[in-house]
């Protein structure tokens, strides 16, 4: 407490300059720091973790971007639908909208489907317009819409004091999983109410927010009495079902068959008679009460909204317990692999068509393989713009910890449309990349400002949403096939004991490693390929595999993966699968390769060098981070490489393997090296005894072991 009135400014608290909602929030982060460290620690998260794990702060700016290329956005078309002259610029100027980036030019075709669907919202009045934030947290989102809506209903001539109440019965609603998260909301939504309309805590409105209600000591036969029919037996069993587990699901909950919500509020709606009160009779009462809120918030999760904001929670699949990994994997297919991808599908669902959703969340689903399908599923809507943010978006997360991306689209589908992107991850800071934004609206020729039409992902393999790519770039993977066709991707082999089978080739005698074996034979010792540190053409030849000892049952677990025997020793190019910086090709013959180090089997020598130089290019590395910026390279990712093979380039990768075998058998740890380079040039008759007599006839290797020559007996 003493740190709270101490070390925060006064100012922070004062209502009349804004900023509450962020005080509340910060306050509300930090609070959850300690059972947040504690999760952490645990293999999969509890139910009771969620909260505290995926609760991260959203920076105000970045609220203010979503809510005014959403909601702002949606009330241009409505003003523009009734045939205001003004451009979008002049009137998200007049409404001081600073973070409202203006659509691009588009074509006739998309202008004329975009002109069709306003024709829609002639009509629309402010009190049809709704926004939800499905993990409201402690409302920052919320809060600042409602600065938005009553900016609107004072443009309509509302009185501050009717919008208030207007914008709290009609226009907001939140769910979160978390009861403080909810309490937070609740209050930071009634203090707002209250600034503008003095009798709002009088008037018995209440914020349209929830806390997802769970309740596992309710059954249907709690309710047999008065049930009387199969269908409310079967709708309150489908919600008992799902609440049982509310706090798991939290907003992710939905329900693929319609619900009869009427029916079943009948059987709220029947009162005791007069003597018919009974501990019974109020524990029903109190059973009651509890499907009652089951039902409020299940209808308010079944309806649609005009607009949807939020900063989903962060969570691997990893991480899931088993209640919330089983209800992702059945109802969002495409969105499995992180909670935060199963929360862009469920907003999805929450939009009404012709409307917009914004989301700021991890950067992954526009790259990864295991996102495709959500990206598929993605390209049915349209994607107006995007603040590409990179590392170091959240203030209080340093370093390459998360990479975020912030972004609008509208359920609408236009294909050929023209989006805006703004790619600041090259700004190092959270007040760095605000103010790049920020001059990227002011002038829109700024450098890191893209313009693409969304149907060039789609070019690409995997169709990352690489908005920065060229349009040469793009015509090379429309023209080129993959390099898939030219060679052949092979699993890595797993051991399930690296220690017992994996050694140092100078741990072991080197009379009994087979550097070139036939295929089909299994030698004691052969050359491992396993990755290595950065270096291209040739090299990182440390390691030996007891192979022999991986086909002999008693000495292997259950976890031993062979791989496939028929490509081991065969000409191959392989790189390490994880890398901090740029990736490197290496070309290997006689080897089997490990998981850290991929596989590409390529026995005819004249591709293979050409796909070498390929791989090894600066242009190799460009589309590399295109399709795949992660430091992790799988092969699926490499043989999505466009095939321009130049075999008049092979002169050149021959000559680089040459000097790089060189270069590596130069040093001891090689077990070809033969001489130190700086003794290479001494005359004979000017070398030591020591050298003659320990080091060319290798009488010292049991002492030495580091001068062991190939060869040598």
């Amino acid at each position: 407490m003493q740190h709270l009135i101490n070390d925060i400014d006064e100012a922070d608290f004062d209502v009349t300059r804004g900023g509450q909602v962020e005080i509340i929030g910060w306050l509300y982060q930090y609070y959850n720091t300690e059972p947040k460290e504690v999760a952490f620690k645990k293999r999969k998260y509890a139910e009771t973790d969620i909260p505290a794990v995926t609760q991260l702060f959203t920076p105000d700016w970045i609220v203010k971007y979503m809510v005014e290329n959403s909601l702002g956005r949606y009330w241009i078309n409505v003003l523009h639908a009734r045939n205001d002259s003004r451009s979008e610029v002049e009137i998200a100027q007049a409404y001081h909208w600073q973070y409202y980036m203006p659509k691009s030019q588009q074509n006739e075709q998309v202008s004329l489907k975009i002109i069709e669907a306003q024709k829609e919202l002639t009509e629309v009045k402010l009190e049809d317009i709704t926004l939800v934030d499905a993990a409201m947290g402690s409302g920052h989102v919320l809060v600042y819409a409602f600065d938005v809506f009553l900016q609107l209903y004072e443009s309509e001539g509302y009185s501050k004091r009717d919008a208030t109440e207007n914008i709290i019965q009609y226009n907001l609603y939140g769910f979160d999983i978390d009861t403080r998260a909810f309490q937070l909301s609740y209050f930071a939504l009634s203090m707002k109410a209250r600034e503008y309309n003095r009798r709002f805590l009088t008037l018995g409105l209440s914020p349209n927010v929830f806390d997802i209600p769970e309740y596992t000591d309710l059954s249907v036969q709690d309710f047999e009495d008065l049930i009387t029919t199969d269908q409310q037996s079967s709708d309150i069993t489908r919600l008992l079902n799902a609440f049982h587990d509310g706090n798991s699901y939290g907003s992710l909950m939905h329900f693929t068959d319609p619900i009869d919500f009427l029916e079943i509020e009948s059987i709220i709606d029947t009162k005791p008679g007069e003597h018919q009160l009974s501990f019974e009779s109020i524990e029903l009462e109190e059973k009651k009460h509890k499907l009652k809120e089951i039902i409020t918030v299940s209808k308010l999760l079944c309806r649609k909204y005009t607009v949807g904001v939020m900063n989903p929670p962060y969570m691997g699949s990893g991480k899931m317990n088993d209640v919330l990994s089983k209800y992702v994997k059945r109802h969002f297919t495409a969105g499995k692999a992180d909670l935060f991808a199963a929360f862009m599908e469920r907003l999805r669902m929450f939009v009404s068509a012709n409307g917009y959703y914004a989301m700021i969340t991890q950067h992954a689903w526009m790259f990864l393989s295991s996102f495709e399908k959500l990206r598929q599923s993605l390209t049915q809507d349209t994607l107006i713009n995007m603040a590409h943010l990179g590392t170091r978006a959240f203030e209080e997360i340093g370093g390459e910890v998360v990479q975020s991306t912030a972004f609008v689209l509208k359920k609408q589908n236009l294909t050929e449309y023209v989006g805006t992107y703004e790619r600041l991850i090259d700004f190092n800071s959270q007040d760095r990349k605000e103010a790049a934004y920020l001059a990227a609206v002011r002038d829109q020729t700024v450098d890191y400002l893209y313009r693409t039409n969304q149907a060039n992902f789609k070019k690409i393999p995997g169709s990352p949403i690489a908005y920065w790519v060229s349009e040469r770039l793009v015509a090379a993977f429309q023209k080129y096939s993959g390099i898939s066709e030219s060679v052949t991707p092979k699993a890595g082999i797993v051991t399930g004991n690296d220690s017992k089978f994996i050694k140092q080739w100078t741990e072991v005698n080197y009379h009994e490693i087979e550097r070139a074996p036939e295929d089909n034979t299994f030698p004691k010792y052969v050359p491992l390929a396993k990755g290595g540190s950065f270096r291209k053409w040739y090299g990182n030849n440390s390691y030996i595999l007891a192979l022999k000892k991986m086909y002999t049952p008693d000495e292997v677990t259950n976890s031993v993966r062979r791989g496939d025997s028929a490509s081991y020793f065969k000409e191959a190019i392989s790189w390490s699968y994880v890398t901090s910086g740029s990736p490197s090709f290496r070309e290997y013959k006689g080897f089997v390769f490990g998981t850290a180090a991929p596989e590409l089997v390529c026995e005819d020598r004249k591709i293979r060098f050409a796909l070498l130089g390929i791989l090894n290019s600066k242009v190799a590395n460009y589309i590399l981070s295109l399709i795949n910026p992660t430091i992790n390279l799988p092969s699926g990712y490499v043989t999505l490489m466009p095939s321009i093979i130049n075999f008049s380039t092979n002169k050149y990768v021959e000559s680089s393997i040459s000097i790089a075998r060189r270069d590596w058998n130069n040093f001891e740890d090689s077990w070809d090296f033969k001489v130190h380079p700086l003794l290479s040039h001494i005359a004979d008759d000017n070398l030591s005894i020591w050298y003659y007599s320990v080091v060319l006839t290798n009488r010292g290797a049991k002492n030495v072991p580091i001068f062991r020559l190939w060869g040598v007996k």
